[in-house]
């Protein structure tokens, strides 16, 4: 990283580029007599958590029913899963975006925002369905049996015996999908939805300081994400610990 930004650096100083980091600070904080207020690149920043946050919700909805339809016993549900998936997966996600907004907005009225947002759940949708399937898969089969065995349905097995056990499974690998989330957001801005990437664009636009512009950006996205990681991290080493303290088992010494 150090050799990046003093090759950075030095590309600017042979380009005579003049640095002017003193002027970025209004769009970070506006610093008044009684308070601080954030500048506009906080506001992008909460617009993108805002957008990320809505997104992954309905991309965990999808990931629920598209993992679900992979594990139903209907032909059309697994062929319909099947399909969608590979439609997904081999799509890229700025074509996918163009889709979303030119094709599917005009015919459903969707403005550019949920536009957006529907892209980046059906996107991510995809992948948090397979993080879904690879849970379920890692409870062995006896419990599905034992379920059955005693007498409940398909959907109270789910409920009861296969989500409580596969939950400590998927949590993780989620919160590392949230965060791969909300760098993918960023690409919104080539339709102009407002997020922390549009927000610097205009900034550009009006002060030509682009060197000094996406330096910042680049670094909120980094420390956000930087943030998320070690939160994820957090929950993975109460999970696993979680996990060994319900497994093991303590031996009774006969007498």
């Amino acid at each position: 990283m150090a050799a990046i930004a003093y090759a950075a650096y030095a590309g600017a100083q042979s380009m005579g580029y003049n640095w002017q980091w003193n002027r970025v600070t209004p769009y970070l904080l506006k610093i008044s007599e009684t308070r601080f207020t954030p500048g506009v690149l906080f506001d992008g920043l909460a617009a993108s958590v805002l957008l990320s946050s809505v997104a992954f919700v309905i991309a965990i909805a999808v990931g629920g029913v598209i993992a679900s339809l992979r594990q139903s016993e209907l032909i059309v549900g697994r062929w319909t899963a099947n399909i969608y998936l590979e439609f997904i997966r081999n799509m890229p996600l700025l074509v996918l975006l163009y889709l979303f907004y030119y094709v599917l907005g005009p015919i459903f009225g969707m403005d550019r925002y949920w536009a957006s947002i529907l892209c980046l759940a059906a996107f991510h949708g995809a992948l948090i369905s397979e993080i879904f399937r690879a849970g379920l898969a890692s409870v062995p089969d006896g419990q599905r049996e034992a379920g059955r065995s005693l007498g409940l349905t398909t959907p109270q097995v789910y409920r009861f015996i296969l989500v409580p056990q596969a939950l400590r499974v998927v949590v993780p690998p989620l919160t590392n999908e949230a965060i791969h989330l909300i760098k993918n957001s960023s690409i919104v801005s080539v339709i102009a939805v407002v997020e922390l990437t549009t927000v610097g664009r205009n900034i550009i636009s009006k002060t030509y300081m682009s060197f000094e512009i996406w330096l910042t950006v680049a670094a909120i996205y980094l420390c956000a994400t930087l943030l998320l990681t070690m939160f994820a991290s957090k929950i993975e080493t109460r999970l696993t610990q979680s996990l060994r303290t319900t497994t093991d088992i303590k031996t009774i010494p006969l007498v």
